[in-house]
């Protein structure tokens, strides 16, 4: 699907690349209302959305109920703190054996996985 250029999405992708902290929609917003004062959240949405349903980004889904957002689209894990909410990427060797592990007594077909981890970051320890 061919996607037509735009302005506004190509801010949205050059902020994300500068963030690790998986922002949501509403933290985009605001960071893009200070390059481009007239952009709509309903814009930073649809594109955010279209990012991600085109590969772009990642849209996260941790159990807050609210998206957060990726640019690093590499197979990687999440961390998720349960008193801040903070959203950090896990660098850990392969667990890809997990598939053979569900795929044991399971006759459908597995494609992929995504595992959170939860618990209490650093910050919230301290």
């Amino acid at each position: 699907m061919a996607v037509k250029y735009s302005k506004q999405r190509e801010e949205i992708k050059a902020y994300l690349s500068t963030r690790k902290d998986h922002p949501t929609a509403d933290q985009v917003y605001t960071a893009m209302r200070t390059k481009i004062p007239n952009i709509s959240l309903g814009t930073v949405y649809r594109n955010l959305n279209l990012l991600a349903d085109t590969g772009e980004i990642l849209r996260l889904q941790v159990g807050d109920k609210t998206d957060h957002f990726d640019y690093d689209t590499s197979p990687h894990h999440h961390f998720v703190c349960k008193k801040c909410g903070a959203v950090i990427d896990l660098t850990m060797p392969s667990i890809d054996s997990v598939m053979e592990t569900a795929a044991l007594g399971f006759s459908g077909t597995i494609e992929g996985y995504d595992i959170y981890f939860y618990g209490t970051c650093e910050k919230c320890r301290e």
